[in-house]
């Protein structure tokens, strides 16, 4: 990224409390860019506070699903960047609740896309859409030319976010970018669910990590940090003219099943003699077995690489679920 790039420029981010979107605030705000972030629902424990940006930042509190409101933020902030990162995110909550997750993911993104479409003062759009999006394929890694075929209600959403960003560049030439990104790991994810919380939940506690499926699934692992930085180079990259309209991979091209990346997670801390607990007899009820990616375009076109990668990341991620558990504790006792 150019030094200075973000100095003084009118950032909008939708999902801002959130596990990506609250390490994107702290980049953009490090870097000196106005910061408004748009709010539906207060998250006690968001990172957001954690990191202090709620002392540094604006907040305009309202749904990407009321296209009125959409349209009032960007206006009135006179934004020149928007980064849509706000989604449900859960596989599961999909599954359960596939209407609410259409409303938020899909028609959030429609309203987000038209009314950037309308602003005279937007210059560059980031779309944070999903490997999910790729659904089940044959050949594996994905490349970003395979066609967008979820079947499943997250993994359709996210198809859906992804040609609809693609739509408004092709139709009418916004500047917009989209990002496909692996699973998404670091501190601030409260899911406890998820592999990585409740492996390091487990570490913390010293006590053997639950896995609900076989473990075998395989996935991308990248952490946050990483994420947030990939979508600050798609961002400066709208910029160029035939960099528009594209949809990128960022990966570490490192692909691991879920047993072996519980087993990377424990040795790197230091606690390979726990051994996790694996609860289920197969892979997840709709879930795709196999999903990774290739970062080749975004290395040669953007020239992306990863500041921190894996490792990195765990020790880094790690530190924040200590720090978290412990004042959880610190309040109990």
């Amino acid at each position: 990224m150019t030094a200075g790039y973000w100095h003084n420029k009118s950032v909008l981010v939708t999902g801002c409390t959130g596990l990506v979107g609250s390490w994107l605030c702290a980049e953009l705000v490090a870097q000196g860019a106005r910061v408004v972030g748009i709010v539906r629902d207060h998250v006690a424990h968001s990172n957001m506070f954690d990191l202090s940006l709620h002392e540094q930042m604006d907040y305009v509190r309202g749904d990407i699903c009321d296209y009125e409101f959409v349209l009032r933020a960007i206006n009135e902030y006179e934004v020149d960047t928007l980064f849509h990162l706000a989604a449900q995110t859960i596989v599961g909550i999909a599954n359960r609740a596939p209407l609410s997750t259409f409303d938020t993911n899909i028609r959030g993104t429609w309203n987000l896309m038209e009314a950037a479409r309308l602003s005279p003062t937007i210059k560059r759009v980031v779309v944070a859409s999903s490997d999910k999006a790729y659904g089940a394929q044959e050949v594996l890694p994905y490349l970003e030319d395979a066609p967008l075929m979820g079947l499943h209600p997250y993994d359709a959403s996210k198809s859906c976010c992804d040609l609809i960003a693609q739509t408004y560049h092709h139709t009418y030439g916004l500047p917009v970018g989209v990002s496909r990104c692996g699973n998404i790991f670091g501190g601030g994810d409260l899911n406890w669910n998820r592999i990585f919380p409740e492996t390091f939940k487990a570490a913390y506690e010293n006590r053997a990590p639950v896995i609900r499926s076989d473990g075998s699934p395989t996935r991308d692992y990248l952490y946050v940090k990483d994420v947030a930085d990939a979508y600050l180079c798609l961002a400066q990259a709208q910029d160029d003219e035939a960099l528009r309209g594209r949809a990128y991979n960022f990966s570490y091209e490192l692909p691991r099943t879920v047993l072996e990346i519980v087993d990377e997670i424990l040795s790197t801390l230091g606690k390979g003699h726990l051994k996790p607990d694996v609860q289920g007899d197969g892979p997840p009820k709709g879930e795709i077995p196999a999903q990774f990616l290739s970062a080749v375009k975004a290395r040669k076109e953007l020239g992306w690489k990863p500041k921190f990668g894996l490792q990195d990341g765990i020790t880094e991620s790690y530190a924040w679920y200590a720090q978290l558990l412990d004042r959880i504790a610190a309040r109990q006792s």
